[in-house]
């Protein structure tokens, strides 16, 4: 066809090779390319198109009178048939770029209006028109490399626990509100009047049912579903790789993780990870890096000054060690030169946001106190002791927190954080995209509280007693004897470079600890029965030992690309505010099928025009 807007109804349009598949061998072969204009240049009355798919870009050199009868505009569909031949001026970025195609029929499949932005590598347009433009956006390397590099990853997970006889099961997505700690989405049932599904959060009870029915070893790529506000790293709707297994320990579940991730990195990325990972308890995480999902790229731990206090003559530091609080620092090697007075100031600023009330600092010198908040404390002996307890040298800076026990961690924690990006501190991780090895810091971080104390109920109900990870979780003491703030739980995350990536735990399997959870979670044995009635009798029907584990897919495949938000590597994300700009969503139904829903609401808004009353 010699040019013109084509049916795209014929055989010959069909391409034989890709945008991204020809190189010198086939110099002299005859060739198909389908894909859409990148780009297209006069050089002289001799035309280039960059023709792409999402396998690469070709060069296509067009005779005059093609052109001029095809008219092509930029991301116009097209179908090419050519020649290819060896180029004149090679270029060596492109993976095609020692070879073109010499067009001799163009057809083009369809027009493209002006697109509402370039569809180029790295575009830096507002994200709100990218995604109300989606299917545009998609449409550039960057973005079909993640999404390709996304498919890889999930595709060598999933062969990595088919290989260790795991089995593939699916859930329900309309399923029981229960409580998991966050909001559930519900769907209205239309035959059970007044009733409601609601979306999954995870599908924790169901592959623990799974356990009790003998499938001994289960996983699932799993949509789950949570109403809570969003950040950078989470959507409304998100995958996880869920899994569980039967007669296991702890270490069982690690030891499988790790070996599928070990195959998943190698067959995906072609990084080799070290195992076993480390571990680390919670209270052990919290007292060397003030977080649960520390950083270990590099060290700078919080130290207990407290050895230090007694010699200090300080009032205000022994007051608050007296009243069982804590005194910490961190010690920042080079920071008595990197770290100016004035920039002290805004260290104190990140401390206060955790609640401290202040930053004291000191910068050692070789008289025994160089400058500092608190120089005058760390005069001779004292500075000598305060030296040796912070393994400080001349040149450094120590910054310290005092107070309660949780706002001094935390504190610290992210003032450590904070100091480590900001003086280069913190590797950089190129991601798969540039074949980087990393580094991959793996964590296992266990041993976690059992309940934590809710002061302020959401739900407008009294304090009481809440899990910290889920009310599922065995207990580490499963007498369950003491204080519930003292219990620890057999619940375990798993950190990578300072992010989480899931969670998981030895689940309770015994129906009297799991009614004693919940008694202690305030609810009564109605509300028991109403709401966890199938997974109690479940349990009393020979439940074996299990435990499991599910990690967040979106968040360790932007991780693994070098990202710290997962929206550019969902296809279809929501914005902040939970909504979809491409199809605007969510939106407001008719009043019939509001009706049919037995839905009424006197705050509702009117159906917008059109969608009937």
């Amino acid at each position: 066809m010699a040019g013109g807007e084509g049916s795209g109804s014929g055989g010959d349009w069909r391409r034989t090779h890709t945008c991204g598949e020809l190189r010198e061998e086939h110099a002299g072969q005859q060739v198909v390319l389908n894909g859409w204009v990148a780009s297209r240049r006069n050089l002289g009355g001799i035309y280039f198109v960059d023709l792409r798919d999402r396998y690469g870009l070709t060069q296509v050199i067009l005779p005059e009178d093609l052109e001029a009868s095809a008219k092509l505009s930029r991301e116009d569909c097209v179908s090419i048939v050519g020649e290819v031949a060896r180029r004149e001026a090679p270029n060596e970025k492109m993976p095609t770029g020692l070879i073109e195609v010499r067009a001799s029929s163009v057809e083009k499949l369809s027009s493209s209006k002006t697109p509402p932005f370039e569809i180029e590598e790295g575009s830096d347009t507002a994200v709100e028109l990218r995604l109300r433009y989606r299917y545009l956006d998609i449409r550039r390397p960057d973005m079909q490399r993640g999404l390709m590099h996304r498919s890889r990853f999930i595709g060598a997970m999933r062969s990595a626990f088919l290989a260790r006889e795991f089995a593939e099961v699916e859930t329900p997505i309309l399923t029981k509100a229960t409580p998991e700690g966050a909001r559930d989405y519900l769907v209205p049932s239309r035959v059970h009047p007044g009733e409601f599904y609601a979306l999954p959060q995870s599908p924790q009870i169901f592959k623990q049912i799974l356990m009790v029915a003998g499938m001994d070893r289960y996983f699932q790529v799993a949509r789950c579903f949570r109403d809570e506000d969003l950040r950078a790293d989470r959507q409304p709707e998100f995958t996880q790789l869920d899994m569980e297994m039967s007669f296991v320990e702890e270490e069982d579940v690690f030891s499988a993780w790790e070996g599928i991730l070990q195959d998943t990195f190698r067959e995906a990325m072609g990084v080799e990870l070290p195992v076993p990972f480390p571990r680390l308890t919670w209270h052990e995480a919290m007292e060397r890096y003030g977080s649960d999902k520390p950083d270990t790229r590099f060290g700078m731990e919080l130290i207990d000054a407290a050895p230090w206090v007694p010699h200090s003559g300080f009032g205000v530091f022994q007051k608050i060690i007296e009243g069982g609080g804590r005194v910490m620092g961190i010690t920042i090697p080079g920071g008595g030169e990197a770290i100016s007075r004035g920039n002290v100031k805004k260290l104190e600023e990140v401390v206060k946001t955790y609640g401290a009330g202040g930053l004291a600092w000191w910068k050692p010198g070789v008289e025994g106190g160089a400058g500092g908040s608190i120089v005058k404390f760390c005069q001779d002996e004292s500075g000598a002791k305060l030296r040796e307890v912070m393994g400080a040298s001349e040149g450094d800076m120590c910054a310290f927190v005092a107070g309660d026990q949780d706002v001094v961690w935390k504190a610290l924690g992210a003032l450590r954080l904070h100091v480590g990006k900001e003086l280069g501190m913190v590797p950089e991780t190129d991601g798969a995209a540039a074949g980087s090895t990393g580094p991959w810091n793996f964590l296992w971080v266990t041993r976690f509280p059992m309940f934590e104390w809710d002061a302020e109920p959401n739900d407008g109900s009294d304090p009481r007693w809440v899990s910290l990870h889920h009310p599922f979780t065995a207990p580490a003491d499963w007498n369950m004897s003491g204080d519930p703030g003292d219990m620890e739980s057999r619940a375990y995350d798993l950190v990578m470079n300072g992010w989480e990536l899931g969670s998981g735990s030895i689940r309770i399997h015994r129906e009297d600890t799991q009614t004693r959870v919940f008694e202690l979670l305030g609810l009564g044995p109605e509300e028991q029965r109403q709401k966890f009635g199938f997974l109690l009798e479940a349990l009393s029907y020979g439940a074996p030992p299990h435990g499991g584990f599910a990690v967040g897919l979106d968040r360790i495949v932007a991780l693994t690309l070098g990202m710290e938000s997962i929206r550019d590597v969902v296809a279809f994300p929501k914005t902040s505010t939970a909504s979809d700009l491409m199809c605007d969503a969510p939106s407001s139904v008719a009043g019939h099928q509001m009706k049919e829903l037995f839905i009424a609401h006197a705050d509702l808004p009117a159906p917008r025009d059109g969608e009937g009353a």
